[in-house]
């Protein structure tokens, strides 16, 4: 899905000058940084959507995908039929649902119709088995009973607090599983680490990123769990960044939980790996221990080969 992606926002800027994308972009990265909680939505009209999809659509594919990604890993015999997108603007959630599994039908609801109207323009010839619906994201959201999966991404970082509780509560009471991403930001992280636990004291299990269900053992305000996707720039990238690099590491938090039984990994690795000469260096969450740093030798054979091989997310065992 990621080319096909590619293909689709191709062109979605003709017309529109570069200075009016980028200056739209930089008002509206503030916001999807979550620094102005509202009750409104951020994108107000089709040229706020273009340039925010053209900018942010990879990015967020990117970061979902490998949320994903870790938990279809930990329930390999499972798919979902039916998945609801909780604000999910132009789609990018419901992209790398597609990229990861097949077969199922999703659901986007937003309460920006222009994001809708482009998310369908954009996913007409990919993703037709979606259903676009306006929504007010927030307290009285409602997901069907029996949902599958239900995915938030980069939204509870725009919501007021008692907006952001609704919405997982709304998540956890119908869905089997439930994916959450937010920047991987120290803030996004706590709005993270809160949602996980409100889906633990509703009775779900944490399947990734940790090794349990148990409290985060990270001291808030001394670290933050998060991880990267590797994203392809953009012209857009550039021209707003001023980055010369053809690539950009996407940094994301996230939590997946279900309510079936699921085996979570025996350890995550959390940050990455420092190769030395005949070393390598992990920090890992474990499962009965904590955060720990392990040393992986050459003495250690194969796992010394797999350390060196293993990526910043992986499971570790």
């Amino acid at each position: 899905m990621h080319e096909e992606l590619r293909a689709a926002l191709a062109g979605l800027l003709d017309g529109l000058p570069p200075k009016q994308a980028a200056q739209a972009v930089e008002r509206l990265i503030a916001n999807y940084r979550g620094r102005t909680p509202t009750d409104a939505p951020v994108l107000r009209d089709r040229a706020d959507v273009a340039a925010y999809a053209a900018y942010r659509m990879p990015a967020t594919f990117e970061a979902v995908r490998a949320a994903l990604t870790a938990f279809a890993a930990r329930v390999p015999d499972w798919s979902p039929a039916t998945h609801v997108d909780i604000g999910g603007g132009t789609g990018a959630a419901t992209w790398a649902t597609a990229a990861t599994w097949e077969g199922h039908h999703s659901t986007v609801l937003d309460w920006a119709q222009p994001a809708l109207d482009l998310g369908r323009e954009l996913a007409a010839k990919n993703l037709p088995d979606t259903a676009w619906r306006r929504q007010t994201i927030g307290e009285g959201l409602t997901v069907p009973a029996g949902t599958d999966l239900v995915t938030v991404s980069y939204v509870l970082g725009e919501l007021r607090p008692e907006d952001r509780r609704a919405v997982v509560a709304a998540a956890a009471t119908a869905a089997q599983a439930v994916v959450l991403i937010e920047p991987g930001t120290p803030d996004g992280y706590l709005r993270i680490r809160e949602a996980r636990t409100q889906l633990t004291e509703a009775g779900l299990r944490i399947v990734a990123p940790c090794p349990h269900s148990d409290t985060c053992p990270i001291v808030p305000g001394q670290d933050w769990c998060h991880f990267a996707a590797r994203v392809n720039r953009s012209s857009l990238h550039r021209q707003v960044k001023g980055g010369s690099l053809p690539y950009e590491d996407e940094k994301f938090s996230y939590v997946a939980a279900t309510t079936f039984d699921a085996t979570p990994a025996s350890a995550r690795i959390i940050r990455k790996p420092q190769l030395r000469k005949g070393q390598v260096l992990l920090d890992l969450c474990t499962t009965q221990d904590g955060l720990q740093r392990t040393t992986v030798t050459k003495r250690h054979g194969t796992h010394y080969r797999q350390a060196r091989d293993a990526s910043w997310g992986d499971d570790w065992s």
